[in-house]
């Protein structure tokens, strides 16, 4: 019986897991899960706090891959039109979407739209600089050396100081001209004033474009109880096709046999370790640890350094349970304003109202902050942090201290794979890990891809089309997500 490893119980870990049980047929094969946590979902995990549930980050199951559309519809059936919403548990809601920027003190639309509104709220001076600077970035093209030059080319460089800059700084904790175009490219690839201004045509004459960029999309779906509720869902079906998941088991070490994987060896919450012969290894765990788990003089030092020195950045919520219903109409908001730390806030009351516990008379915040393992926003205590952040939500206009109830925080390391540095030596790296024959990287840091939920999950299904059809070529794996057609999940 062939044994086959999966690490990580992300999206990418459990399509894995699962897509291979489906598709076994009559080959006897055993599927493990290694997960170094004690739940599932990674990064699409649902964290619950006394009743009130936080959705890492904020995902949007929304899709153009028929595939994975089809794969949500199985798993969490879209309610019907006009149906109790109290009826059933495990169903996908239709929400509407809507995401602003806070800059200034006021609410813009995201995207920015060409309202009157807009150009009220940004003032004349600053319409006529944003007019005549995107005019110009029409005219004349910058070589796109940096995400800066990608964001300048589109919106012009007064929109772009206006509503980029910072905001991206807060990101990735660098400048644009210090980031990879590729990122823009990858994230943001069909959105510009052209495309704004082809959407809101299409809406005057009640049409929708042919093709909707993913960042002007209007609804979406979404699990009654948090993107959780589905790879729950999917875990349950591991267990149930014979499938064995690993809670607090940490790959350790990785085995080489002639060049091919061999062996994986996880420690356990307890310190205690096992090896697990294995016949094929899917990971969706960070590149710098895959690599720095392999045990063998066979890994190139050069190989190791690259990994070794990639870089990423990490993610702290702040979940703030406020007192008074919710009037906020926004699922997030982007915070421009640079007087504060904080870089997005979502509002769970919107993704859903089963998020919180008590919805008719509380709102549930989640304040999100970008920072790097080890500096000083990772290692302030929690009721520091907590503290911090109802200052700054309260400094901005945006809630009154006495207003909180309760608060929690939570740290998520390398929740982004970052664009720089390293990063650009990365084809020696992938050439290095493609040349065993046995390894498939998967998911967002499994391949140092700016992924969604979506991505994560079609690098999975495509691993197991090639490993069930004997194939030698990962190429198809690693070209999910750089295709011209966007997909989006989250």
């Amino acid at each position: 019986m062939d044994t086959i490893i999966v690490i990580g119980a992300g999206p990418a870990g459990l399509t894995a897991a699962q897509e291979l049980l489906r598709r076994k047929g009559d080959m006897p094969l055993r599927v493990i899960v290694a997960e170094a946590s004690a739940r599932v979902g990674g990064l699409s995990q649902t964290v619950e706090y006394k009743g009130n549930r936080i959705d890492i980050g904020g995902h949007r199951f929304f899709s153009k891959s028929e595939r994975v559309k089809n794969r949500w519809a199985e798993m969490l059936p879209r309610q019907a039109d006009g149906a109790d919403p109290d009826a059933a548990d495990d169903v996908m809601l239709r929400r509407s979407r809507l995401s602003r920027i806070y800059f200034l003190r006021k609410f813009f639309d995201y995207p920015i739209s060409l309202r009157r509104q807009t150009f009220a709220r940004l003032g004349l001076r600053r319409t006529f600089a944003a007019g005549f600077g995107y005019l110009a970035a029409c005219v004349s093209k910058r070589p796109e050396r940096s995400l800066e030059d990608f964001y300048i080319n589109r919106f012009g460089r007064p929109l772009y100081s206006m509503f980029f800059e910072d905001y991206t700084r807060k990101v990735w904790g660098l400048h644009p001209s210090q980031l990879g175009a590729d990122w823009g490219a990858q994230r943001v690839k069909g959105l510009s004033i052209t495309a704004i201004v082809r959407d809101m045509l299409a809406k005057a004459v009640h049409r929708r474009p042919r093709t909707v960029e993913t960042s002007l999309i209007e609804e979406f779906d979404y699990p009654k109880y948090g993107p959780g509720q589905m790879w729950q869902r999917v875990a349950d079906e591991i267990a149930e096709r014979g499938g064995e998941i690993l809670f607090g088991a940490r790959v350790s070490g990785i085995h080489l046999r002639e060049g091919s994987v061999s062996a994986v060896t996880v420690t356990m919450a307890d310190g205690s370790r096992r090896r697990i012969e294995a016949d094929a290894v899917f990971s969706s765990m960070p590149l710098n640890e895959l690599v720095a788990a392999f045990n063998s003089e066979a890994v190139p030092p050069s190989v190791r350094a690259i990994a070794r020195e990639l870089p990423y950045r990490d993610f702290i919520t702040v979940g703030l349970l406020v007192r008074g219903r919710c009037v906020l109409p926004d699922n997030w908001i982007y915070v421009q304003e640079r007087d504060v730390r904080v870089g997005r806030l979502q509002v769970f009351n919107n993704w859903s109202p089963y998020m919180v516990a008590s919805p008719a008379d509380t709102t549930w915040l989640g304040l999100e902050y970008f920072c790097s393992e080890g500096d000083e926003l990772w290692t302030m205590s929690d009721a520091a942090f907590m503290a911090m952040a109802v200052d700054e939500l309260s400094r901005i206009g945006l809630l009154k201290p006495d207003e909180v109830i309760d608060a929690v925080r939570i740290n998520m390391p390398k929740a982004y794979p970052a664009y720089h540095g390293a990063y650009y030596k990365l084809p020696e790296l992938r050439r290095w890990l493609d040349s065993v024959p046995n390894l498939y990287c998967i998911g967002r840091n499994g391949q140092h891809r700016y992924n969604n939920m979506d991505h994560s999950m079609l690098t999975a299904m495509t691993a197991v089309d090639v490993y069930l059809g004997g194939e030698s070529d990962r190429s198809a794996i690693w070209s999910v997500n750089t295709e011209n057609e966007y997909h989006e999940g989250k």
